[in-house]
């Protein structure tokens, strides 16, 4: 019996195959020798080497392809639209047409200021709206906050003097009084005259004002319902003006009982009439001043 490795015919060590399918290193008889395990070892590193090759070859074919698709998707996306939508159809910067037409200004603008309706009724050149009792005192009745008064009498004279008494009478002929309005409110048994007179120019109102005194009291207004009232009994004035305007008023009771400062409805009443023509004659400017502003 013969011991030499390998008989003829025997087919040589195949490094890529495992271990059971190589054929016997002694005479066929595998089972009763031990392989050889250093070129086994050799072809396992070289099997790995190889795999790890393929791997990185293949990873970088991998990554060429992505980047082409996403390039390629890129171009796809935008090409449907250009030449609507892409900028590249638009001309260079240089090429766009510039305007050589300055361009406008303005010059600059502001309101004009509001008139001043005191401006109106402070001289006879300006006040030119119509006036009379019943267009400065309207209606047949005036409310304050709760209070009603009926509107009673009214009267309107260029003869200044003959509505006034004691020293209110010069005051007024003396300053250039041109023409009187008068009219009475009453409620509960009490009654108030109001007189405005009217001059040419603010300072000649306010001039009538500081000339009168205590004893300078319009004329009161009776008739049309109401009782003749301050006649002889002690009343309750007052004295003011407003532009070429300067207003008068007279209090008290019509069954001629004397004003006490107790009174307290008297002095209320006389108040409230003496605050409504102030307001009708700031009202007459503000109208005026309204009127000239739209023209």
């Amino acid at each position: 019996m013969s011991y030499g490795q390998g008989g003829q015919g025997q087919a040589p060590w195949d490094p890529w195959k495992p271990g059971s399918q190589q054929p016997s290193q002694w005479g066929g008889r595998q089972g009763d020798a031990s392989p050889d395990w250093a070129a086994l070892a050799e072809a396992s590193e070289t099997r790995n080497k190889r795999r790890r090759l393929l791997f990185i070859v293949g990873g970088a074919v991998a990554t060429v392809a992505i980047g082409a698709a996403v390039a390629m998707a890129v171009v796809n996306a935008g090409g449907g639209n250009q030449a609507s939508n892409q900028p590249s159809n638009l001309p260079a910067t240089a090429d766009i047409p510039s305007s050589t037409e300055p361009a406008p200004s303005f010059e600059p603008t502001s309101a004009p200021p509001p008139l001043d309706p005191e401006e109106f009724i402070s001289s006879a050149g300006k006040d030119k709206a119509p006036l009379s009792p019943d267009i400065l005192f309207p209606g047949t009745q005036l409310t304050m906050g709760d209070r009603v008064y009926r509107k009673g009498p009214t009267a309107d004279t260029k003869d200044c003097a003959s509505a006034a008494k004691g020293t209110l009478a010069p005051a007024l002929t003396k300053n250039g009084c041109t023409r009187m309005l008068r009219v009475t409110y009453s409620k509960d048994g009490v009654a108030v005259t109001v007189g405005v007179a009217v001059f040419d120019s603010r300072a000649a109102a306010a001039k009538a004002k500081s000339d009168a005194d205590k004893k300078s009291i319009i004329a009161s207004l009776s008739g049309n319902g109401v009782k003749a009232f301050c006649d002889a009994a002690v009343c309750r004035s007052t004295t003011n003006s407003l532009g070429r305007y300067a207003y008068f008023t007279l209090a008290g009771f019509t069954d001629g009982k004397d004003v006490t400062t107790k009174d307290t409805a008297v002095f209320t009443t006389g108040n409230d009439i003496a605050e409504f023509a102030f307001r009708q004659i700031r009202r007459r400017g503000e109208a005026q001043a309204s009127a000239a502003a739209r023209s």
